[in-house]
């Protein structure tokens, strides 16, 4: 009778550990808590900030450009760099100074600047970083600065007690464009393989618009139960995010 009335305590703490942690996710208000000229940076959930810096570009004006830094037990990763180094050196800085935590990597997801154009100050302050095997290939061709380490497909890499995992899962925006996903929080950082709603297709010079809907339906097809989703540029949402970037690239 005792383990029984022991197996009933266990099961009903488990459930009200499980209801609390959900309910905190559900009440989590999405909130900007740094923003200077250079970079804005957006809490969207308890561990897991958007940072945004700026682009000056001929067609689109100046365009704001999303990264993303997952956290866990005082260590950090971060998904793209900003646009270029003195934004890079500012986002170092206050992910140091404020969320007290290390940069155990920078992951760019392709080989464009709104990717790894701060890349430089990443490797000066001896923080590794990791690409896609065509993103280290096209960043020398194009002679941008080169990540340090290469994978091929995917890479799952520890922050703090948690994971991550970057995975090249087809052709888009580019030939390369990897995407990001931190399976404690369910978040897809699909960087700009992936279009906030109502966007247009943007910038076509580099990508294989035959390829793109595929590579994201892949994407669906992998995590089913993504719930937040952010793209390179504009406003982060939910997995209506594949289906608006499936649907707008959808050839007949």
């Amino acid at each position: 009778m005792i383990v029984f009335i022991k197996n009933i305590f266990i099961i009903l703490f488990s459930l009200s550990i499980m209801s609390c942690s959900t309910q905190r996710k559900e009440n989590f208000k999405a909130k900007e808590i740094y923003k200077s000229e250079t970079l804005i940076i957006t809490q969207i959930s308890e561990n897991s900030y958007i940072h945004t810096s700026f682009k000056q570009t001929n067609d689109f004006g100046n365009v704001p450009c999303n990264g993303l830094i997952v956290k866990n037990n005082h260590e950090t990763i971060v998904f793209d760099t900003p646009t270029n180094n003195k934004s890079s050196e500012e986002l170092i800085h206050w992910i140091t100074e404020n969320l007290h935590s290390k940069i155990n990597a920078v992951i760019p997801t392709h080989f464009h600047d709104d990717s790894l154009g701060g890349l430089q100050v990443f490797h000066n302050k001896k923080i590794p970083s990791y690409a896609y095997s065509a993103t280290i290939s096209l960043a020398k061709e194009n002679n941008f600065v080169v990540p340090e380490n290469s994978f091929n497909d995917s890479i799952v890499l520890k922050v703090g007690n948690e994971k991550i995992i970057a995975r090249f899962f087809g052709e888009g925006h580019t030939k390369d464009n990897s995407i990001g996903y931190f399976p404690s929080e369910n978040i897809l950082f699909g960087g700009c393989l992936l279009k906030e709603l109502e966007a247009t297709k943007g910038y076509l010079g580099d990508a294989n618009v035959s390829a793109w809907s595929a590579t994201v339906e892949k994407i669906r097809k992998e995590y089913p139960h993504v719930e937040t989703v952010v793209p390179g540029h504009g406003e982060y949402g939910n997995k209506g995010l594949l289906d608006y970037t499936i649907e707008l690239f959808k050839t007949q």
